[in-house]
């Protein structure tokens, strides 16, 4: 792939830290941001401790099993952080358009994200980064299509519940069920169609039954709203639109496509303070 055209990937997963996490790194090491810090994190951060005992900054990730009595409050609390919502980033957050997502430390339940941050984090990009792979990190190191170049690999996180506000596409009810991803094809089509995007015979196939009826066809289902998420910036039917935040643009990271903001952090959220919406996008 890199000797060919640009490529852009759209990932299911984060890209980024929570500024409070991040905060503290940053205190030793001004200079540095999520780039830099996912080609070499220390030894130990991407292990998920089994107790509160062993959590903290440089292992930040909880719990491995489910216990009587956790709450994200003391997970938050044993990072010395002011509170739970001191683990989610900026574009975790709930907005007026679609629930939260799930903090990025946090590793139990099927609403969760950690457990596919340290896969892909270990398994993959630090490695690759380490060893020169030409990636490129949106938005840390610039917009969607400033950062296409021949022979790259620009890489931006997006997420299916945003995608699917994008997409105009709304379920009837979980998409872990075939019947429901089976009645949104029509929706799915309507989308592509906008898009100027043409499935060919097998995606068809796959849509018109509901992404198949094992447990994978919610991925699969997620794979193509994730895609076309991409297709929609890259196509300027949708903003490649970062909030005006360092925080943000240095460590945090955002979901592609996203515009709406959540509301102004509490300013008692150190050392979030208040976000303020009116200091603009780019």
């Amino acid at each position: 792939m890199a000797e060919g055209p640009p490529l852009a990937l759209g990932l299911d997963l984060p890209l980024g830290l929570p500024r409070a996490w991040a905060a503290l790194w940053a205190a030793a090491r001004p200079e540095s941001g999520f780039p830099a810090f996912l080609r070499a994190p220390p030894p130990g951060f991407l292990e998920v401790s089994d107790t509160l005992e062993t959590v903290g900054p440089a292992r930040p990730f909880y719990p491995r099993v489910g216990l009587r009595g956790m709450t994200r409050a003391a997970h938050a609390a044993a990072l010395g952080f002011a509170g739970p919502a001191d683990l989610s980033r900026l574009c975790d957050r709930a907005t007026a358009e679609r629930p939260a997502g799930a903090p990025l430390f946090w590793t139990l339940g099927a609403n969760q994200t950690g457990k596919a941050a340290i896969a892909a984090w270990r398994d993959w990009l630090s490695p690759a980064l380490a060893g020169g792979a030409p990636y490129r990190l949106w938005p840390f190191e610039g917009g969607l299509h400033a950062l296409l170049a021949p022979g790259t690999a620009t890489l931006a996180e997006t997420y299916p519940a945003e995608a699917m506000r994008h997409l105009a596409v709304r379920l009837s009810g979980s998409k872990r069920a075939q019947s429901v991803r089976r009645a949104a094809a029509p929706a799915l089509r309507a989308a592509m169609e906008r898009l100027c995007v043409a499935p060919d015979p097998a995606l068809e196939v796959t849509i018109a039954d509901g992404f198949g009826a094992n447990a994978a066809g919610e991925d699969r289902f997620d794979s193509l709203l994730g895609l076309l998420c991409v297709v929609a910036v890259l196509d300027g039917a949708r903003p490649d639109l970062v909030p005006n935040d360092p925080w943000v643009r240095r460590w945090e990271g955002w979901v592609l496509g996203q515009t709406a903001l959540p509301p102004p952090l509490p300013a008692a959220g150190a050392p979030y303070g208040r976000y303020d919406e009116a200091q603009g996008v780019d």
